[in-house]
């Protein structure tokens, strides 16, 4: 157990993230959920700031722990407040498309210049020199298309299928992105210099699928899409329904495991010679797909208990949150833990609303005041004393 006084391993990292969605947002919320401060820049809006009550929450439900103001960036002091908030900051995450930051006065090399130890994260879909999609707008879909990723994504002569935003926005995207912020915090933590780090989802994407892309030359995965080893063209690797609906995954690569697997089905152990034999897989899929079908997914789940078959339940979000789930940090430190998330907190999110929460963090921040530093205009706080912040 850490000691009760150990700190987070990112406490004391302030962060501003302008608002986005899913990549952005993601890396943010892991770099909060490990000790960071973060505050959200979002639009203004009408009952930001104000005496009535909070407007709705955005679309963005990777909230926790973190704080929002409101500012229009397109507002001379909102962005004067921006850039002078930006010299007591570690890090900015950028999510937007190249050019947008500098149009809207927040140039790099400026902001460097200003505060030599921030580290600004830029998130963009495209590739930087890739002339013809660089300012396009786009999605995981597109990104994980152009990586060469979304090719090999499918089933035998059906067409690729996008594993929904996961592998781009969120692999390639939020966690390298995060990943890419705790390097630049490494460096300045050796020579006091922040940086500019770029992390375009394109280059995420075929990077988290190195080790695919390294066997298409191999037995592993030379074959057409959906006829290799771990896409789908392999019985012994592939999900199976059971009877009244339900289903079971097979992972059954090594032979002993594959023994197991036999049999558990009650299907002849002489095809286990047989594993690595192309010409008798649709034979053997039919088998088990027969197979499966005759017993429910609890029969299954008992017969294969405690056998080391690679066997296991296809379990939706829903079953695990009544059946008590807990959702837990990925990374768990012993003596710099993350914060922990709450029981609620894994499963459901409130948002966060323009303005909540944000002023406490500025003054916490920078000692601003409102009314003596800032002030609100139209939904947006906005700077009044450039002498005094």
């Amino acid at each position: 157990m850490p000691p009760q006084s150990a700190l987070a391993p990112l406490d004391g990292i302030r962060l501003v993230e302008l608002a986005g969605l899913a990549p952005g947002p993601f890396a943010s919320l892991i770099l909060a959920d490990y000790g960071a401060s973060v505050l959200r820049i979002d639009r203004p809006h009408p009952d930001a700031h104000s005496s009535n009550s909070p407007p709705p929450p955005t679309n963005d439900l990777l909230t926790r722990r973190k704080s929002s103001i409101a500012v229009d960036l397109k507002s001379a002091n909102g962005l004067l407040l921006i850039q002078h908030l930006l010299n007591h900051v570690d890090v900015l995450i950028d999510p937007f498309r190249p050019g947008v930051l500098e149009s809207l006065g927040l140039i790099p090399s400026q902001l460097l210049a200003s505060n030599p130890r921030l580290i600004i994260a830029r998130l963009i879909g495209f590739r930087q020199n890739d002339i013809e999609y660089s300012r396009r707008a786009g999605h995981d879909i597109n990104y994980l298309a152009l990586s060469g990723v979304l090719y090999h994504l499918r089933r035998k002569d059906q067409p690729p299928h996008a594993p929904s935003n996961l592998l781009a926005d969120f692999a390639g995207g939020g966690l390298l992105c995060a990943f890419g912020v705790l390097l630049a915090i490494l460096y300045r933590a050796q020579t006091g210099k922040g940086q500019v780090l770029e992390n375009n989802m394109v280059d995420g994407a075929a990077y988290i699928a190195a080790m695919m892309r390294y066997n298409l030359k191999s037995p592993l995965w030379d074959n057409r899409p959906g006829e290799n080893l771990l896409d789908g063209g392999c019985p012994w690797y592939d999900v199976y329904e059971c009877k009244g609906g339900g289903y079971m995954a097979v992972g059954a690569l090594e032979p002993k495991f594959f023994v197991e697997l036999l049999r558990g089905l009650a299907i002849g152990e002489d095809l286990s010679d047989r594993q690595e034999d192309r010409k008798i897989w649709p034979e053997m899929r039919n088998a088990f797909r027969k197979r499966f079908l005759d017993k429910t997914r609890a029969e299954w789940e008992a017969i294969f208990s405690g056998k080391d078959a690679c066997c296991t339940p296809v379990r939706s979000q829903a079953e695990l949150q009544a059946n008590g789930f807990v959702q837990r940090l990925p990374i768990d430190l012993e003596e710099s833990p993350g914060h922990a998330i709450r029981p609620q907190e894994g499963w459901e999110s409130q948002g966060l609303a323009p303005g909540v929460g944000g002023e406490a963090l500025l003054g916490e921040w920078t000692g601003w005041k409102r009314g003596r530093n800032y002030t609100v205009e139209r939904g947006g706080l906005v700077q009044i004393d450039t002498a005094k912040l």
